[in-house]
């Protein structure tokens, strides 16, 4: 039976299904699955082992290690189109009398080039029953979430160094085809729309709490500001332990069986809570101890404004104690430099060499010098050619005061579905039917669909793409946008997400976005499948 996942994840599993795994069912035998390092990550962020056991398959093992044969069972092969992993599936059939397994049944997460595809047919073509390519070479993150698993693609875009290698155009031409592979999955035809910009010159024992679509209590948390998790959980913990309690109570025969029946749901629900609320403690602890005066700082100097909504006159003066704190590593105070120099529009060449000297980071000078290849004004005699992007009045919601910045995606969002991207800035590399009117009341596909999501069948779908990663701020944002407007579900990809550990906060890279600098038209350009006469 196949999990009870909903969303992008739904989605990949009954496409794993329909292309892999029904395709071999009539034959009712048990099969050995073949997994890459890509692919297992994918199976394993859609189905459990379990799963597997119901589509025929007893054992899954690695294709690149060595394996016992078992001459007697075919072998299902699910892995990328790379040299290693063809590579592992000719070695278990180099030759008749020494293949591991019966037969093959082969499937590529997308295009196999045409040289691995002529190595395998001179090499073990007698072995294989079954080749098909699925197009599935993306992870499904979230329910609306997913990434393509490029965390270096923002330096091999944006970076002077490679700018005169090919480098650039070979990623943005992987991630093009990944995209499509996306649209393939959700039987979508879209029609895109890109930003341009133009730019001058170059206590007890510990255990790993997985944290996944079928925890109900993580779905319903996850984007959910810290303060309303600390209140909510214990809430829930305190009316799951009543409910045990009131049970106990009750001494007939059949009251206690019915409390046996139900202690271990009680202790499974309990115990994902409790899990849950350690998790957010300490997130507040880490909050408490050093983080709240940093985002104080940085939500001013992102915003112009205070708590109260006065304008920061000074932006100099909030930058300071930050500088001073000895408790905030490197990284923290760069963010806040960025962050006075987008609020500044530029800063001085002097005030920067005396800033990047007081704070000692001149060996990490370059993650500020090199934004000025991103189109951000770092010295003020530098002119973006860029104008900001226009933002929307926000000051009427209602939101924490460490929380009051707004990623400029949500504003993108929000126009798409509009209809009121400025056509300018934002060219139609393939438009969209004349049904679709921005409202989101007719679907925007361009062909008949045999089957669509039930609590969704009648809406449409826009997918944002951002080329060097989302943070957890972007992230809410498709969900809060997807249920605002009922009538329109939310997807954000990117080349990678962004956890605390690694990320630019939101607000740097929503300012970005602002300065118009996450441009889309080569990934567009170089992707010959986005044309309409073959999308």
């Amino acid at each position: 039976m196949a999990p009870a996942v909903r969303g992008l994840k739904g989605f990949v599993w009954q496409k794993l299904k329909s292309a892999v795994f029904d395709d071999f069912r009539k034959e009712e035998e048990w099969k050995i699955m073949l997994l890459d390092d890509y692919t297992t990550k994918l199976l394993s962020m859609c189905c459990k082992m379990t799963d597997l056991l119901a589509e025929g398959i007893t054992v899954v093992e690695n294709v690149y290690k060595d394996r016992e044969p078992v001459p007697h069972m075919k072998a299902i092969y699910l892995i990328t189109p790379t040299k290693k992993s063809v590579d592992g599936l000719i070695d278990d059939f180099i030759s008749k009398s020494s293949s591991r397994y019966k037969a093959a049944y082969v499937y590529f997460t997308d295009f196999c080039s045409d040289s691995l595809f002529n190595k395998i047919k001179s090499s073990c073509a007698k072995s294989i029953k079954r080749c098909k390519e699925i197009n599935i070479s993306f992870f499904p993150y979230e329910s609306q979430v997913f990434t393509l698993n490029i965390p270096d693609a923002f330096y091999r875009c944006y970076s002077p160094t490679l700018e005169k290698t090919k480098d650039k155009d070979a990623v943005l031409q992987v991630m093009a085809e990944q995209i499509v592979t996306l649209c393939a999955t959700l039987d979508e035809n879209p029609g895109v729309r890109y930003r341009r910009y133009k730019t001058e010159g170059s206590g007890g024992k510990e255990k790993e709490a997985i944290l996944e679509e079928d925890d109900d209590l993580w779905v319903k948390m996850r984007h959910k500001h810290i303060a309303d998790v600390i209140e909510e959980i214990p809430k829930l913990l305190k009316e799951a332990s009543s409910k045990t309690k009131a049970a106990e109570g009750k001494l007939s025969i059949s009251a206690l069986s019915q409390l046996m029946k139900k202690m271990p749901l009680y202790r499974k629900e309990i115990s994902k809570q409790v899990v849950h609320l350690n998790i957010a403690e300490d997130c507040m602890s880490k909050f408490k101890s050093n983080i709240e005066r940093l985002c104080k700082t940085e939500q001013d100097l992102a915003l112009g404004t205070d708590a109260e909504g006065q304008t920061v006159k000074d932006s100099m003066r909030v930058l300071l104690p930050v500088l001073l704190n000895k408790s905030h590593d490197s990284h923290d105070k760069i963010r806040a430099i960025l962050l006075y120099i987008f609020s500044t529009n530029g800063t001085t060449q002097e005030n920067l060499d005396k800033l990047i000297q007081n704070v000692q980071i001149e060996s990490d000078s370059d993650m500020i010098r090199n934004w000025k290849y991103l189109d951000v004004p770092v010295i003020s005699s530098f002119v973006a050619q860029q104008h900001k992007y226009p933002r929307r009045d926000r000051s009427k919601e209602e939101t924490f005061q460490l929380s009051r910045w707004t990623p400029v995606i949500k504003d993108v969002m929000e126009d798409a579905i509009e209809n009121k991207l400025d056509s300018k800035d934002w060219p139609y590399c393939s438009r969209c039917p004349p049904t679709w009117n921005g409202s989101g009341a007719v679907s925007a596909r361009q062909k008949p669909r045999a089957s669509y999501r039930e609590e969704r069948r009648s809406s449409a779908r826009l997918i944002i793409f951002v080329i060097g990663g989302v943070t957890h701020s972007e992230m809410r944002s498709a969900y809060e946008v997807s249920e605002a407007y009922k009538s329109c579900e939310v997807v954000i990809v990117s080349s990678q997400t962004f956890t605390s550990a690694c990320a630019l906060p939101s607000v740097i890279l929503a300012t970005l976005t602002a300065f118009g600098s996450r441009k889309a038209d080569k990934l567009v350009q170089n992707c010959s499948l986005w044309k309409e006469d073959k999308c």
